[in-house]
């Protein structure tokens, strides 16, 4: 079952660090090689993130918490993350320090 989840979330970031086909996108607002965008908190605040928070338990848990308020299949490209701003920035803070 965790297999099947982190397979659906590769290809959520695949979709994500991929830049739009219909030009929406720019190459600027692409993230820069190892990274990727999440979206967070109640305005959907961009932030860039690392590729090595995928192996942190923590942001696990946070993507698995994704996945059940919003699934893996959404339509606007984007991995939405299901917490407060603060929260999030903290755990990146920590998850960066470790």
């Amino acid at each position: 079952m965790g297999i099947i989840r982190i397979a659906n979330a590769k290809q959520m970031l695949k979709r994500s660090i991929t830049p739009k086909k219909n030009g929406l996108l720019s190459a600027k607002d692409s993230p820069k090689k190892g990274h990727f965008a999440v979206y967070v908190g109640e305005t959907n605040k961009r932030h860039v993130i690392p590729l090595s928070a995928l192996d942190h338990p923590l942001f696990q848990e946070l993507l698995r918490l994704a996945e059940e308020e919003f699934g893996f299949d959404n339509s606007e490209g984007g991995l939405k993350i299901p917490c407060s701003e603060d929260y999030f920035e903290g755990l990146i803070s920590l998850i960066s320090s470790t």
